[in-house]
């Protein structure tokens, strides 16, 4: 990457860079991808495929989906839809996550990969991730081998994981692997800072996704966020993609509805100040919003 920020000491570097829809991050093997994407987490496929569109009327290119999910059929149709009617667009100008449901061993997990490569219909995936630690070292290895296969057969652009914490990244590390993970998604938002797990990611060079770092709207009325809010001018959403942003994170906000997924990522205006950064890292209350597989052995 071109840029380090650590959590625990929030240096800001990022306030003066205009963020937005167009803005990209570069990764470790070389390769870059948008600073914002569209979640389609509990989206029905019929709701994945209204959002993906709504998305990208609003300028989004990047859209995270996974095996689990049960709509990487409907995200596909309609970036396929889109760039059919948008012959300015091409293939390449869109960035599409999927993910392995569980791990396993290698044939099965490399099978499972070709089977989401299909099912999205896109030609290839452009991140996959190993969707969480879970089924222990032997299954996690096996199942990073089949990533990096996939990456050599031109099925997958780039491998990265998901819910992993620091001693399965270093044991994926020690592993010696062909392809090092270039991504790490996991849950964070001021009300859960993960800042050893976030640190260590940015130490090693991995980018850190940010996956409802909206919190699930579950503190859009905290005192503190809607003080802050009012200050930068912006809603609490805003506030909370701008903060995510700002300490180099890749945030995923979802929604469904056409005028939120505008106004998510609209936070190009405005610039969080070192200290109300510091004030927002102070809100941690180790906030889980759906599963915690971070320790899993």
């Amino acid at each position: 990457m071109s840029f380090t920020v650590s959590q625990s000491n929030p240096v800001n570097i990022m306030a003066e860079q205009t963020l937005s829809l167009a803005s990209r991050i570069t990764l470790n093997n070389g390769l870059s991808m948008p600073r914002i994407h569209l979640g389609v987490y509990l989206m029905s496929g019929r709701e994945a495929n209204t959002a993906v569109s709504h998305a990208l009327d609003a300028g989004y290119r990047a859209f995270d989906s996974a095996q689990m999910y049960h709509n990487e059929m409907d995200v596909g149709d309609a970036i396929l839809g889109y760039l059919s009617s948008h012959k300015d667009l091409k293939r390449e100008d869109i960035h599409y996550t999927s993910k392995l449901a569980s791990n396993s061993d290698y044939d099965t997990a490399r099978k499972s990969i070709s089977r989401s490569v299909k099912e999205c219909g896109l030609g290839y995936i452009d991140l996959f991730l190993l969707h969480s630690p879970y089924g222990g070292k032997q299954k996690r290895l096996e199942s990073w081998r089949a990533v990096e296969d996939a990456i050599q057969d031109g099925e997958v652009r780039i491998g990265g994981v998901s819910n992993f914490g620091i001693k399965h990244i270093d044991e994926l590390l020690a592993s010696r692997p062909r392809i090092k993970p270039a991504v790490n998604q996991i849950e964070v938002h001021p009300f859960n800072t993960r800042t050893k797990v976030t640190d260590h990611c940015q130490a090693n060079d991995i980018v850190v996704e940010a996956y409802a770092p909206l919190a699930r709207a579950l503190r859009m009325k905290h005192p503190k966020i809607v003080e802050l809010a009012s200050k930068y001018r912006c809603n609490p959403g805003q506030l909370l993609v701008r903060w995510s942003l700002q300490h180099g994170f890749v945030p995923l906000p979802k929604s469904v509805k056409k005028e939120r997924i505008q106004q998510n990522a609209d936070v190009a205006g405005f610039n969080i100040d070192a200290a109300d950064m510091k004030t927002m890292d102070g809100l941690d209350e180790y906030l889980v919003t759906d599963w915690d597989p971070l320790d899993a052995p």
